[in-house]
């Protein structure tokens, strides 16, 4: 079984721009997965933190498991809709077991944890919640503060659900825990310190990804980068091959150079794109200097096996001009209709934020704002019912032109609303 590692984030005092940032540092540098978590009682505080890790999902790509206080069924789903993949409910919170039981119909039971308090063995609640059945076997657990002792022994010898143990690891070693067969996962602070670099960089070559790889060197299945083919078999000239770096979302090609052998093994032991300067003649970290690192995503090689693309996550900008794209001189340009998808939604989504902020005269997008919510909604419905109409005639271009208004109508709805096509293409990507 592949084990992975998780940074769990305290958010319960923490800055929001701050902890967006940790979020960001834990995924660039190798963590599998997150743990955000705020048990605050106040009601306030509580929705404060479900937009965090609403605003935490659209910048980060590595799913987040959600600790909250769980009273209702209201809460949970409340959760889900921050983006998460998971939420963790408090054994202490669990009164009435039917709210679980709601939660794991609506969501599955791989998508719900219970978190239980460790920090003393296996205690009379965690006990007691299994002799009466609040927890049952198959419940997924998030064990906080756990002990090497016979507590920990009679819940793993209990729990045949998924199993993460959640441990600052200041007094157990993570091979020992990562080592324990029914432990999917460990989540943990014990590496926050490392994520920000000290003034020469070297923080930022790859601490978690060391962590990943030592583990594995001691039988422990991890997540970490390993390259399907050998560089004997790409065909360079002189040692080296070109190597197109773009943006992992956009697709926007950043650059081009070059990789030899040293290279490219360092980019896939750290992440961190790794290239061969040709005119200093040495190994050349990307924004090492800078701070504008480049965090893989994906390497391909091409049919031939002479040229690679790298799709990365880009810190800053690629270029040493200050444009985020070296690939800016434009030479010979015909005029063209766009016509991906997602470009022609998201330009269509900023046009119409244009004319919110911007109004025109005579312009139906600022009528449907100044009639408010009411209007809107009310022409989305009538927009919907159009389609219905449409899909029962027969062919397709009226039903092409109604689907098209109703996009239209959305995406008016959706700048009302605070919401983007980036929410919602990540929340079908999590279903």
């Amino acid at each position: 079984m592949q084990k992975r590692l998780l940074g769990y984030i305290n958010a319960e005092n923490g800055v929001k721009d701050n902890l967006i940032e940790t979020a960001a540092l834990y995924e660039n540098l190798g963590i599998d997965g997150l743990f955000v978590y705020n048990h605050s009682e106040s009601e306030k505080e509580r929705e404060e933190f479900l937009l965090l890790v609403k605003d935490m999902a659209r910048v980060v790509d590595i799913p987040i498991i959600i600790g909250s206080r769980v009273i209702r069924f209201e809460d949970i789903k409340k959760a889900f809709y921050t983006g998460a993949v998971a939420v963790s409910v408090l054994l202490s919170d669990l009164k009435d077991m039917a709210v679980l039981k709601e939660g794991i119909d609506r969501f599955g039971a791989a998508n719900i944890y219970v978190e239980a308090d460790m920090t003393n063995g296996i205690n009379a609640p965690v006990l007691e919640a299994y002799k009466s059945g609040r927890l049952t076997p198959s419940c997924n657990i998030i064990a906080k503060h756990t002990s090497q002792d016979e507590g920990l022994k009679s819940l793993v010898s209990q729990c045949a659900g998924d199993l993460i143990i959640r441990d600052s690891l200041v007094r157990n070693d993570i091979g020992t825990l990562m080592a324990i067969d029914k432990v999917s996962a460990v989540a943990t602070n014990f590496y926050e310190n490392t994520l920000r670099p000290d003034e020469d960089g070297t923080n930022r070559t790859g601490n978690i990804m060391k962590v990943k790889r030592s583990l594995e060197k001691d039988g422990i299945e991890m997540n970490t980068f390993k390259s399907a083919i050998s560089f004997d078999d790409l065909k360079t000239v002189d040692g080296l091959i070109p190597c197109v770096t773009q943006d992992y979302r956009t697709g926007q090609v950043l650059m081009v150079a070059y990789m030899d052998r040293e290279a490219f093994e360092k980019t896939v032991e750290t992440g961190i794109m790794t290239y061969h300067s040709r005119s200093r003649n040495e190994l050349w970290v990307k924004g090492l200097t800078s701070g504008h690192y480049q965090y893989v995503k994906e390497i391909i090689a091409d049919c031939d096996k002479d040229t690679l693309l790298a799709k990365v996550r880009q810190i800053g900008v690629a270029c040493h001009t200050g444009s985020y794209s070296c690939f800016f001189n434009t030479m010979v340009h015909h005029d063209f209709e766009e016509k991906n998808p997602y470009a022609v939604l998201k330009n269509l989504y900023e046009v119409i934020v244009d004319r919110k902020k911007n109004p025109k005269e005579g312009s139906y997008t600022n009528y449907l704002f100044d009639k408010g919510i009411d209007k809107i909604l009310k022409k989305c419905g009538e927009e919907s019912t159009e389609v219905c109409i449409a899909a029962k005639n027969p062919g397709a271009e009226e039903l092409k032109y109604e689907i098209a208004d109703l996009m239209y109508h959305l995406s008016v709805l959706m700048v009302e609303c605070g919401v983007d096509w980036d929410d919602v293409t990540e929340e079908l990507a999590n279903r």
